[in-house]
């Protein structure tokens, strides 16, 4: 299904340094194991993705006292201190993520004021109650059946504005990702689509996610397809909208979704190509995951926090896995099919 439209063969930012970040050097397609043994991510993340506080030897684990949990450094200056700032780390991580865990996957807020769309002039015009009763029946329908990777909020005084967040899949070079979304529903809706526009921060990480913003889907009217894949009155829904940039969009293998591309399918080719272009994608991911955390949207605060607090261990562990020649997108939770011994993973990667 050819449900995109893109700006080049590869899709990807003009900047060819936005392909080599300093952090992670170039991609080389070596065997795993090739000259990649040091366990660079153990100055930063501890035990669980857990960060260790300061003066704490690298390898050391945390050990119980009667208060809670606190490090043993291996040298102590000030010893009161120390523990009282293991204390706080502690304290911290708690909070962060009970903050996760409360937070809601569909909500109504108050704040709009960094909304793409807040000054649409259509905002001001009076719309049909048939509008008003549509958009709320897509609230009870996304309140309900939300798929766990998708976070919405939706706001108490600008029905017509909408945000919301999908949660990269695991085999995929997205993964553990936060891609953010807003969305209009104009005057015209549901009779038209709504509009939806993707927070890039300026980087093109898929032939249908434009640097600018733009999402290329037929199920929005912004590429050609055949009557079933476009939108329809009565039929097509905002969570499918959702559904289909997380599976259609967000997929395994990205590079074919040009439909320049998607002949090349499955050749010898075309499957290098794609490989390559997720090697990059996934930098590109990375450095998506830096500007949300510098910026997280607003009202997804908590989640943005909470989520690559308890997942940097992984993300970690992945920029490792990949420099050691692991294919880009194949690891899961566990590190399970993978096509090696992860015994043998874990062990070589010091994990």
């Amino acid at each position: 299904m050819k449900s995109v439209r893109s700006k080049g063969k590869h899709g990807l930012a003009d900047n060819p340094d936005v392909m080599k970040p300093p952090y992670l050097g170039r991609f080389e397609c070596a065997k795993v194991g090739a000259g990649s043994s040091s366990s660079f991510h153990s100055d930063f993340v501890g035990q669980n993705g857990s960060l260790r506080p300061c003066g704490v030897e690298s390898g050391k684990f945390w050990s119980k006292s009667s208060c809670s949990f606190v490090a043993t450094p291996k040298y102590v200056h000030g010893s009161t201190s120390a523990l009282k700032s293991a204390r706080d780390v502690h304290k911290a991580e708690n909070v962060t993520l009970r903050k996760l865990r409360s937070f809601k996957q569909f909500d109504t807020v108050i704040d709009t004021s960094d909304h793409h769309f807040i000054n649409d002039n259509s905002s001001s015009k009076q719309n049909p109650k048939s509008w008003a009763k549509q958009i709320l029946k897509e609230w009870k329908i996304l309140e309900k059946h939300l798929p766990d990777t998708i976070f919405v909020r939706v706001y108490e005084s600008r029905m017509d504005l909408m945000r919301a967040v999908i949660i990269g899949a695991e085999g995929t070079p997205y993964h553990n990702g936060l891609f953010f979304f807003d969305i209009h529903f104009p005057s015209g809706y549901p009779d038209v689509p709504p509009n939806v526009h993707y927070h890039s921060g300026g980087l093109e990480i898929n032939p249908n996610l434009y640097d600018c913003g733009t999402v290329c889907l037929s199920l929005l009217n912004t590429w050609s397809g055949s009557k079933e894949e476009m939108w329809t009155k009565g039929v097509s829904t905002m969570l499918q909208v959702l559904v289909s940039i997380q599976g259609l969009i967000l997929n395994a293998k990205p590079y074919f979704n040009e439909p320049e591309c998607e002949d090349s399918m499955g050749t010898p080719d075309g499957e290098m190509d794609a490989q390559e272009y997720n090697q990059s994608t996934f930098i590109l991911s990375l450095r998506t995951m830096m500007y949300t955390i510098r910026k997280p949207p607003k009202n997804f605060e908590d989640l943005v926090a909470g989520h690559f607090y308890s997942r940097a261990h992984d993300i970690l562990a992945s920029c490792k896995a990949y420099i050691g020649g692991v294919e880009v997108g194949c690891l899961v939770k566990e590190f399970e099919n993978i096509g090696v011994d992860c015994k043998k993973f874990r062990r070589h990667f010091r994990l």
